[in-house]
């Protein structure tokens, strides 16, 4: 069991970290470009939220397995298959909770407003500077709101990790899997501890975030 939940936790905090670096580029153009593209590249983005976990997983088991395109490109490197693998499940989570980083970082850009960013162009502080030392600061609640819905997001996860890796023990098993295999084998009360704890989880991430909203308004200024 311990290595179940060391393999929930370490698939969650590689997938928030990817996240974070992934998403941080693609919110921000999507907060701040004019492009004709913003709104399909956002609803592409957005997938994730309304398409079935297990369509999400058969596609990348695909594209992921020994007979793929992309694979045929790694097997030089002695890689045959990704999935049923920990790097595919990092993947599977990857894209499965993009939108859970995209949105809360490009809803945190987007408040900043325009008169920051053009007070520190006007000091002639460049493009970098400007995105480094007065957005990144700014939108840190969203860094924070973002890094939070991901992790939690990927420790419930199930469609997608059942579908790419398998729920091999040690290996791609995770907490999610765990409950339904213990419900398989009619472990109720095994089953109903893990469930318990995944209930206590969420509730406090929930409440969590809903504290740090509260707080965020408390800050604001009133008009």
């Amino acid at each position: 069991m311990d290595l179940v939940i060391r393999t929930t936790l370490m698939l969650a905090t590689i997938t928030t970290f990817v996240l974070l670096v992934l998403a941080t580029p693609l919110a921000w153009w999507l907060a701040r470009t004019r492009s004709g593209l913003r709104e399909a590249v956002a609803a592409v983005a957005a997938l994730p939220i309304v398409l079935p976990p297990t369509v999400i997983g058969f596609y990348l088991l695909i594209a992921l397995g020994p007979e793929s395109p992309l694979m045929a490109l790694l097997r030089p490197f002695g890689v045959r298959t990704l999935a049923f693998t920990f790097i595919g499940l990092v993947i599977g989570s990857v894209f499965y909770s993009l939108p859970f980083a995209v949105q809360p970082l490009r809803a945190a850009f987007e408040g900043i407003g325009e008169g920051p960013l053009e007070a520190a162009a006007t000091l002639g502080a460049r493009p970098i500077d400007i995105f480094a030392r007065v957005a990144l600061p700014q939108a840190r609640r969203g860094f924070l709101t973002a890094a939070i819905l991901v992790f939690a997001h990927t420790i419930g996860e199930f469609g997608v990790v059942l579908m790419i890796g398998g729920g091999l023990p040690g290996k791609t098993e995770v907490v999610s899997i765990r409950i339904y295999q213990l419900v398989e084998s009619l472990r109720f009360g095994d089953a109903s501890m893990l469930a318990g704890g995944l209930v206590i989880f969420a509730f406090l991430i929930l409440f969590g975030l809903l504290s740090l909203e509260r707080l965020a308004h408390r800050g604001r200024p009133e008009i």
